[in-house]
């Protein structure tokens, strides 16, 4: 028993817990939850005043505002694939993860600094913080998945992706009741945004890394992620998530929906924060359910979650009906996003782990651009119903392509060893 205990140490980073509500999951998968929270607070807390901060105290033009944002964006979305291939390439997960905690947290203060520089500070600030994110997805995911089995691989992926949730619903009304405290100072806000940041990346240094074998020195220890080169099972999942995600647009596109049906900027903030509050306790049921029933079935039903709540968008009458739709769309976040990652896991090679989520992330961040742009066009051309209407058939369409993988898991395994 003594053998067995040492060797679940060894690879998921501390026996599971046998009880309570972090039974099945390791001291790795609770600390790195941790992590996703406390960077969450810092980065939620800021994310709806930097557009105020650049037009008001700045001066900035709202053009301005896109290129920050979509050059950020980008960054983080591009960066994933790479750095999660350098994961995989050099057996190091933690290092990454915690230099990109670390370069996010230290971009919270450049903000306060623009205030005597202007505007193109903002773009650097915003830029280094995607770039940490861009560094540390990846790699921070797949050890995430080396800490825990297989069969509560979806409870895992789903209690991080609660917390990190948790983080998005306390930053935002923490930034609320700052705003309120300080008199509107916005860079005393910004500086104040690092310490939870570096609280974050601090506690990286808790988590246990698992031990690997050196890299070989030939190339073919490290398989090609050529796209032919990847399972085939993972390439339709690729394809049917691309499906999906190139007409699931930006969230902003739903809080402008409830700014039109009459909801004050701050009933907007609280609107917002209940849907992340649903999305975070919903998320490890779902996460474990995806354990009993499987992943793909738990996805198709978010999907189809998604398309209903689209069209109750477009053709909802009156504000009331925000409540509702918020919180069935949190149902939808907590089916897909944790869910999804272990479904990615699950269907490649133990060794390309990093490397298939940061293709997933990559596909998801660019199309997401582009559905943003296609879902604002329709907007401003058709009309609200429109743009939602695009985002409920990309989701019927990614659906009935789910619906045809065929796949056994292959965790486990590796390529190339």
């Amino acid at each position: 028993m003594q053998q067995s205990d040492d060797n679940m140490t060894e690879t998921t980073g501390g026996a599971p817990y046998q009880r309570g509500i972090f039974k099945g999951l390791t001291p790795n998968v609770i600390r790195l939850g941790l992590v996703s929270f406390f960077a969450d607070v810092s980065s939620e807390m800021l994310y709806p005043l930097i557009p105020i901060y650049l037009t008001v105290v700045l001066g900035a033009p709202v053009a301005i505002v896109g290129l920050i944002e979509g050059a950020a964006e980008a960054t983080a979305s591009l960066l994933k694939t790479v750095s999660g291939r350098l994961s995989d390439i050099s057996g190091r997960r933690r290092s990454f993860v915690l230099a990109g905690y670390s370069l996010s947290a230290v971009a919270k203060p450049l903000l306060a600094v623009a205030q005597l520089v202007g505007w193109p500070l903002v773009l650097v600030a915003r830029v280094l913080d995607r770039f940490g994110k861009g560094v540390r997805t990846s790699p921070r995911d797949a050890l995430l998945a080396d800490s825990v089995s297989a069969e509560k691989r979806g409870l895992a992926f789903g209690w991080h992706r609660a917390m990190d949730t948790m983080g998005a619903v306390v930053g935002p009304l923490l930034a609320l009741a700052l705003l309120a405290l300080l008199q509107g100072n916005l860079p005393l806000i910004f500086m104040l945004a690092f310490i939870p940041g570096i609280i974050g990346a601090s506690l990286v240094l808790l988590v246990h890394e698992r031990k690997r074998p050196a890299p070989a020195a030939t190339p073919a220890a490290v398989p090609s992620i050529k796209f032919s080169a990847l399972p085939p099972a993972f390439r339709g999942y690729l394809l049917a998530w691309g499906a999906f995600a190139i007409a699931n647009s930006s969230d902003v596109f739903l809080i402008l929906r409830a700014k039109a049906l009459g909801f004050s900027t701050v009933f907007v903030v609280v609107l917002y924060a209940f849907y992340n509050l649903v999305y975070a306790v919903a998320s490890p049921y779902l996460g474990h359910l995806s354990d009993k029933l499987g992943r793909r079935k738990v996805l198709i039903g978010g999907l189809l979650i998604f398309a209903l709540v689209y069209i109750g968008f477009a053709v909802a009458p009156n504000a009331g009906w925000l409540w509702l739709l918020f919180g069935v769309y949190g149902l939808y976040t907590a089916a897909t996003d944790g869910v999804g990652k272990a479904y990615a896991v699950d269907l490649v090679p133990a060794n390309i782990r990093a490397s298939a989520l940061g293709l997933l992330g990559t596909v998801s961040g660019v199309a997401a651009l582009v559905a943003s742009s296609i879902a604002g066009l329709l907007w401003y051309t058709a009309g609200p119903w429109a743009a939602f209407a695009y985002g409920a058939l990309g989701a019927v369409a990614g659906s009935f392509l789910l619906l045809r993988i065929r796949a056994t898991p292959v965790a486990d395994s590796c390529i190339g060893a």
